[in-house]
């Protein structure tokens, strides 16, 4: 196979980009009012409680002290909720980890707002977490030069989360980020990267008709083998937490989103198969050769664009070119050529990684699963007909690993079909992943909430996926991970501490007298919660832009220099 780069270099050997006055530098630090500390919530919630038993409770309290991350009516839906909260008792513990924002590290990877960390870590503690999730992207360490790793504000993060004695899982983010939750900042792949695609485009996912899509690279590659010096860089800069066993797991980006998928729904751009790059046109191409049939060797010309039905196309709709003996082989390469990637990353990534546990997520594609085709599933890379388990081969690789699967759970009711026009089934999908194809092959299992679940009731469907209380064998997730809606969220505060105890199957401490005390000034106090947020918001994004334009004009300046000094030699030696 014809090497990607076209130029006949590595993807590591590309010229140097000038890195004057971007390390070393500290972004501003942001601060908060200083009355809001999230540990003091725990004492003057136990005060209370003590005073509620003893009937000397009053309605004065020192809830000034109080984090402002809880409204008055989520108090009240947590009185109401503590019903399903004894469900839940007795059941197996599951530890939690809280996912962090991905807006605490900037593009300089440097931490944006200590002050900011150090509340939302207290925050977290204070609910008996068990440690936290940070995303470490590709993008940001090794932005500007091959093999030229940045790993300060990291280091920074790391050592805050420590004084805290919470664990932590690394996410090794190998994709693109858009930023388009209105909090974070948007990360690209590697700048040098994106300069070796602007002379070889096919080291990116195109569609029939030449968009070439930059969430991640193209599979066609992976013999380069350009992750496994970052996941070397990674381990050997933090042996000491490795070694001390601070970090827990480290999760492998596979693919767009991080997930081990093709980007069959990306953010930016409609549907189509993503394999025109000419590294897997090829690998197409000797596989049809392999088969007997050389006029195989294209890719689907009627499957459709992203937002059309199974039933509009005619490779997808009933008794269509899916199931025709073309389209099973064309699905099995395909699904197959996904197999080989997970294969080849976790290959290098268990060298990197010894002894540590490894995460892979699989995508929970459930919009058209009450279809014969599946159509979803196909296009994202699990051939999962009505008639097949598109899955076990996939859970095959990953036990050849030992590696734990992560599975996003959306906590999402089942419609019914009259009211659906999506036919999706998050239920049926999740029971079939977790349940019936990955537990009984003996993986360890592991689950989150997806970004949309933020409903009680949705929370409740999560807990009983991650333990099923009717399960004979006693399976449950190793571990569950909670993302939360946006850094200190009015709702996140109840929404977390639900989902913490009834993962750890135990009852909420609140009382209902405590909260209906406490409701007028916590809704007061959750104003000025707000307003403070805003606040940081606005002086988070400003610092961001001040500094992005200093460190510009400092390169720049830089640059200017350099062309002096190099005119300046030029003229002395022409003299």
């Amino acid at each position: 196979m014809e090497s990607p780069i076209s130029l006949g270099t590595s993807l590591k050997s590309c010229p140097a980009r000038e890195t004057s006055g971007l390390e070393g530098q500290q972004a501003g630090v942001m601060g908060m009012d200083e009355s809001l500390s999230p540990a003091s919530l725990d004492s003057v919630v136990m005060a209370a409680e003590r005073h509620v038993k003893s009937g000397k409770y009053t309605s004065t309290s020192p809830i000034n002290s109080v984090v402002e991350c809880l409204d008055a009516d989520e108090l009240i839906q947590d009185v109401n909720s503590g019903e399903h909260e004894d469900v839940f008792t007795g059941t197996p513990y599951v530890p939690v980890y809280v996912k962090l924002t991905n807006g605490i590290i900037n593009n300089y990877c440097q931490l944006v707002d200590r002050d900011g960390a150090v509340t939302e870590l207290s925050h977290i503690k204070s609910l008996n977490a068990h440690g936290v999730v940070v995303d470490c992207w590709w993008g940001i360490v090794e932005a500007w030069n091959p093999e030229k790793y940045v790993w300060s504000g990291y280091r920074e993060l790391f050592n805050i989360i420590l004084e805290f004695n919470l664990k932590i899982q690394i996410v090794l983010a190998f994709h693109e980020h858009l930023g388009c939750d209105g909090i974070s900042m948007p990360v690209s792949l590697p700048q040098w990267i994106l300069e070796i695609g602007k002379e070889n485009q096919d080291i990116f996912f195109t569609d029939q008709g030449g968009m070439r899509n930059t969430e991640c690279l193209t599979w066609g590659i992976d013999r380069e083998r350009v992750y496994f010096d970052f996941m070397r860089s990674f381990r050997t800069e933090f042996d000491d937490l490795f070694s001390k066993g601070f970090i827990s797991a480290v999760e492998i980006g596979m693919g767009a989103s991080g997930e081990l998928k093709y980007p069959s729904f990306p953010e930016r751009m409609e549907w189509q198969y993503p394999c025109y790059d000419k590294y897997l046109q090829q690998n197409l191409r000797k596989a049809a050769k392999l088969r007997g049939h050389s006029f195989w060797e294209r890719i689907p010309d009627n499957a459709g664009q992203y937002n059309s039905r199974p039933h509009e196309t005619g490779f997808f709709c009933k008794r269509g070119d899916y199931d025709s003996y073309y389209g099973r082989f064309f699905l099995h390469w395909y699904a197959q050529t996904l197999v080989d990637h997970a294969d080849n990353v976790l290959s290098l990534s268990n060298v990197a990684f010894e002894d540590t546990r490894i995460i892979v997520k699989v995508p929970a594609v459930y919009w058209w699963y009450r279809t014969c085709s599946h159509a979803a599933e196909l296009t994202a890379g699990y051939y999962n007909p009505t008639n097949q388990d598109g899955y076990s081969p996939v859970f095959e690789v990953l036990k050849k690993h030992s590696v734990t699967m992560k599975f996003e759970c959306s906590g999402l009711p089942v419609l019914s079909q009259e009211n659906d026009e999506s036919l999706a089934d998050p239920e049926g999908l999740s029971w079939q992943v977790v349940l019936n194809s990955a537990w009984d092959r003996g993986l360890s299992v592991t689950g989150e909430n997806a970004p949309s679940c933020y409903d009680r009731e949705g929370y409740i469907r999560v807990i009983e996926m991650a333990k099923p209380q009717n399960d004979p064998d006693h399976h449950h997730f190793a571990f569950f991970v909670y993302q939360q809606p946006s850094p200190l969220d009015q709702r996140s505060f109840s929404d977390m501490d639900f989902v913490i105890k009834s993962m750890h199957a135990s009852t909420s401490g609140f009382g209902r007298e405590v909260y209906q005390s406490l409701k007028p000034a916590v809704h007061q106090l959750s104003e000025r919660f707000r307003a403070n947020q805003r606040q940081l918001y606005t002086k988070r994004q400003l610092n961001q832009t001040d500094f992005m334009q200093s460190n510009q004009i400092s390169h720049h300046t830089a640059l200017h220099k350099k062309s002096a000094s190099d005119q300046k030699r030029h003229h002395t030696a022409t003299s």
